[in-house]
């Protein structure tokens, strides 16, 4: 597994959770990095702070990546930054709220493929030449449990996008292999201390599904992170168009 130390490294959605722990694993395995945040700047300004205190180089950007000309300011200044990208985390997406099917018009519908993967596709677009095809780079795409399983009632939409977040991967490693970049994905099943979950899961629901884990716990967002920083350790590495289930057994592939 090769040494992080000097890499730099693109987060999109730092604002909180999986996003910031992922930004905090990646300044402690060495990288300089760039954080885009949508929300609050609190976390990635927290992070920076943490990465200069560490003699690294870190950057917080706001941009709508729903917005192609915001994206491709954000990449810009990123690159500017950076210079190079060794490390692409797409992190970025949202349920918004659970709707079934009856209650799906055709605006929320395209709302969320907009925010889950409009983004993810511009994003990696931009970013592309900045990719480090030298020494190798790697990119990681959080997805979702809900694109293995389909979701609790109320996230058809949302469902379908992390799942198509998979198909986008192994059709992105394809393309990009031979370039040596890697493109691998990451299914966070029942992360607590995120935004999605204090939103959209009650504590009675919560209970539930900790009682259907086969470990008898959630996972946190470190989990999450420790398994985004092995993907982009082995950025020379073997390891192209895999999907890694973070969700203590209760779905094995």
């Amino acid at each position: 597994m090769g040494t992080l130390a000097g890499k730099k490294a693109l987060v999109t959605g730092t604002s909180q959770g999986i996003g910031a722990a992922i930004s905090k694993a990646l300044i402690e395995a060495g990288c300089d990095i760039c954080m885009h945040y949508f929300h609050s700047p609190d976390e990635p300004l927290q992070m920076k702070h943490y990465a200069i205190s560490r003699k690294q180089r870190a950057i917080c950007i706001h941009a709508d990546l729903r917005n192609e000309q915001d994206v491709i300011r954000f990449i810009h200044e990123c690159g500017d930054f950076l210079g190079q990208i060794d490390i692409l985390v797409n992190n970025s997406g949202a349920l918004v709220q659970r709707r079934i099917l009856s209650e799906v018009d055709n605006d929320f519908w395209q709302s969320l493929l907009d925010i889950n993967l409009k983004t993810m596709m511009m994003v990696t677009r931009e970013a592309y030449p900045l990719l480090n095809k030298t020494d190798g780079a790697s990119i990681v795409n959080i997805s979702s449990l809900a694109g293995r399983k389909g979701g609790h009632p109320g996230s058809l939409v949302y469902s379908t996008c992390k799942g198509a977040v998979l198909t986008w991967t192994r059709s992105l490693s394809m393309e990009l292999g031979p370039q040596g970049i890697r493109v691998n994905a990451v299914t966070p099943g029942f992360i607590q201390g995120t935004r999605f979950h204090k939103e959209h899961t009650s504590e009675e629901s919560a209970k539930e599904t900790i009682e259907s884990i086969p470990l008898r716990r959630s996972g946190n967002p470190e989990d999450v992170a420790r398994t985004v920083v092995f993907l982009a350790s082995e950025y020379d590495g073997f390891i192209n168009g895999a999907t890694i289930d973070i969700n203590g057994g209760v779905y094995c592939a």
